[in-house]
């Protein structure tokens, strides 16, 4: 049975967030492509700078002919546990947008921040499908850009591997005692009121 972090006192965090976390241990099965883009359907719904939605998402499922290809710029280390899960969605934003002035780019620099938005709605959508999800950011960007065919005002961020979760014992020893929720650091290290304290 999965353990959670326990909830500090008089936290108003609701179970969709706090039951969230990232696995390793995933049962070999495939994913339906509408059930998939039923999931990537939570990401287009993410705000946005005026709007842009600049992310993208291009994805492979088990089974397809694009799916070693994509597992094969992950590194080594997420190459081992991810092979066995459903998809490997790698999350990309469009650096620029067009101005509403004349319709030329221009940068966006919100762009990433927006991105990130859409892939943990993504996360909170397949977590209440019965999905599990961990996104990565070990793999080679230059290999994915290519290989995804990515313009060159698109950047990569992270790949989002998504599958059933299964027991910790599907996992090399090494990893079995790391399968349970991260514990998070106090609110009063991240949050500050008027100004940053470096509290390091």
């Amino acid at each position: 049975m999965t353990s959670f972090p326990e909830r500090d006192p008089g936290s108003s965090v609701v179970p969709l967030i706090l039951n969230r976390w990232s696995p390793r241990a995933f049962v070999p099965t495939e994913i339906a492509q509408q059930e998939l883009l039923g999931l990537l359907d939570a990401g287009r719904w993410a705000p946005s700078a005026y709007n842009g939605q600049p992310w993208r998402f291009v994805y492979a499922r088990r089974g397809t002919a694009a799916w070693e290809r994509f597992l094969s710029w992950l590194i080594p280390f997420n190459r081992s546990w991810a092979e066995n899960a459903s998809a490997l969605v790698y999350v990309a934003s469009r650096t620029v947008t067009d101005s509403a002035r004349d319709g030329e780019p221009v940068p966006a620099p919100s762009h990433a921040f927006d991105a990130g938005a859409a892939a943990v709605l993504i996360q909170l959508q397949a977590n209440q499908e019965g999905w599990s999800t961990h996104p990565v950011s070990g793999f080679d960007k230059e290999l994915a850009h290519t290989g995804l065919e990515l313009p060159e005002d698109h950047v990569v961020h992270a790949a989002n591997v998504i599958g059933r979760r299964g027991d910790a014992t599907l996992l090399p020893e090494n990893l079995r005692a790391r399968e349970v929720p991260s514990s998070r650091m106090p609110l009063n290290t991240l949050a500050f009121e008027g100004r940053f304290t470096n509290k390091v």
